[in-house]
C-alpha cells in the first residue's frame, strides 16, 4: 500500500481555521445554529471545529452533538460483518434551526443521506449545510454537495482518504493510500 500525505498537521490546522471563519462569516453568534457531527469521524473534526470557534468567538454560546446514522444506511444489511453504532447525542431541539453536519470525507454521499434522514427525529432545521474536510469531487453518487470544503481531491475509486487525528491514537493527518499490487 503506497501512501502520500494530502495534509499534515500545520496545514491541518490551517485548514479548520479557514472553515472557522467561514462559519462565522454565515453563522455571527450561531444563536439559531446547531453543530452536529457525523459519527464515527465527522466527529473528530467537529470537535476540533467546535474548540476552535469556542476560542475565536468565546462569548457565543455553540450548541454541538453527535448523530450516528448507521441504522439509516441504505446498505446496512449488506455488509458482510455487522456494523457497530456510535453514540447519538443531541441535547437540544433543531426544530427551525441552522444545521451544519460535518464529516470528514464526503465519497458517495450515502452517509449524509442517512444523516439527513436520521435527524429529522429530532425537529425540523430551518437549512441543512454540510461541512467536510475532504470533497471526493468525482465519486458522488447521490446529488449532495458541501457549502465548506477543506480540500477537494480527486482520486479513483479503488485510492482511499484516510483522516487521522492525535485524539484518536495517530497524528493530525490526511492521507490518500493506494493498492500498489500488480
Amino acid at each position: 500500500m503506497r501512501q502520500v500525505t494530502l495534509i499534515d498537521s500545520k496545514l491541518l490546522g490551517l485548514i479548520i481555521n479557514r472553515l472557522c471563519h467561514q462559519l462565522i462569516e454565515n453563522h455571527d453568534d450561531f444563536s439559531n445554529t446547531v453543530i452536529i457531527g457525523l459519527q464515527p469521524r465527522g466527529a473528530f473534526l467537529a470537535e476540533n471545529i467546535v474548540e476552535r470557534l469556542r476560542a475565536i468567538q468565546p462569548k457565543s454560546e455553540i450548541r454541538y452533538g453527535v448523530l450516528d446514522p448507521t441504522f439509516y444506511r441504505d446498505d446496512f444489511r449488506r455488509n458482510d460483518k455487522p456494523l457497530i453504532a456510535q453514540k447519538t447525542e443531541i441535547p437540544f431541539s433543531i426544530e427551525g434551526k441552522h444545521v451544519v453536519f460535518v464529516d470528514d470525507v464526503l465519497y458517495t454521499g450515502r452517509t449524509i443521506r442517512a444523516g439527513l434522514e436520521c435527524v429529522m427525529e429530532y425537529g425540523r432545521p430551518a437549512s441543512v449545510e454540510l461541512l467536510v474536510l475532504i470533497d471526493r469531487r468525482f465519486t458522488r453518487e447521490l446529488p449532495i454537495e458541501p457549502k465548506y470544503i477543506g480540500k477537494s481531491v480527486d482520486s479513483y475509486d479503488d485510492q482511499k482518504v484516510k483522516v487521522m487525528w492525535k485524539k484518536d491514537g495517530g497524528e493530525d493527518k490526511v492521507l490518500l493510500l493506494t493498492d500498489i499490487t500488480p
